[in-house]
């Protein structure tokens, strides 16, 4: 199972409207794990050229990084986050509305055969020195090889679009005890993606998001929402009543639900007052 720890607003968007939204991660706190993926793979290019002796080239790379992070909105990725464990503390402080909210429990092979075209599901890499990583010998063997630097040049394009794609999957190794895993979207790369944007607007701010129809995706394989649902965990400090969370899984028509609730047993404190 993947668990998503969320709020019962978000719940209930989830259950009663079967709508999955991948909200931008610029607009979650993971956004300064994006930036430091992208800076660090962008300055290890540079750095490697520089030890070559790739002077000339070394400013042009720069100049194109430094423009190309600047239009990070344009290639921010939409993101929906996911556990592999269960009734987890550090889940339920971080996502669960401090342990008030709910938990649920999602099918992982059922998704994967659900989902397609732009849509993925990654498994989170945690990575603190971006020397190593792939991409960063992929822009160097490029820059360097290529005679007339051009910021246009089509194959650094295609491999900054990856950067970025990959940028959505990235956090620092601090955080590798949430073993997460993510519903991604990278609008930017793809033309397969036909889903329109939508936004919610709070009291102080609008966010931009994409909403996946679960109803419709289960439909391909012809499976109803209660399939992929495995199971709903009620948080350790929720003051939800479970009768109540009944009859409304029954109005939602999905009374097979009913008998999949649970209670955490994760002994987290309620906030004081």
């Amino acid at each position: 199972m993947l668990y998503h720890y969320t709020d019962f607003a978000a719940f209930d968007g989830i259950i009663r409207h079967a709508e999955l939204r991948l909200n931008n991660i610029l607009n979650m706190n993971d956004a300064a794990e994006m930036r430091l993926f992208m800076n660090g793979i962008c300055d290890a290019v540079v750095k490697r050229l520089s030890l070559d002796g790739e002077r000339d080239k070394m400013f042009e790379a720069n100049t194109f990084f430094k423009n190309e992070l600047a239009k990070e909105f344009h290639y921010s990725a939409y993101a929906a986050c996911f556990s592999k464990y269960r009734d987890d503390a550090a889940q339920w402080d971080r996502y669960g509305h401090s342990g008030q909210g709910v938990c649920i429990a999602f099918n992982e092979e059922l998704m994967k055969d659900m989902i397609g075209g732009a849509v993925f599901l990654k498994e989170v890499f945690y990575q603190e020195n971006m020397q190593e990583h792939h991409l960063v010998d992929a822009f160097y063997q490029l820059i360097k090889n290529t005679g007339d630097f051009k910021k246009e040049l089509p194959e650094l394009l295609d491999l900054m679009n990856e950067a970025w794609v990959q940028s959505a999957a990235f956090k620092h190794p601090s955080f590798a005890s949430e073993r997460e895993f993510r519903l991604v979207v990278s609008p930017f790369v793809s033309n397969e993606f036909a889903i329109e944007p939508k936004y919610h607007v709070a009291q102080d701010r609008i966010k931009k998001y994409y909403p996946l129809d679960l109803n419709r995706m289960c439909g391909k394989l012809n499976l109803h929402l209660s399939d992929l649902v495995g199971e709903i965990i009620v948080g350790p400090t929720s003051s939800q009543s479970i009768p109540i969370l009944q009859d409304y899984l029954s109005d939602c028509g999905l009374y097979m639900l009913k008998d999949k609730i649970a209670l955490s047993a994760c002994p987290l404190r309620k906030p004081t007052s």
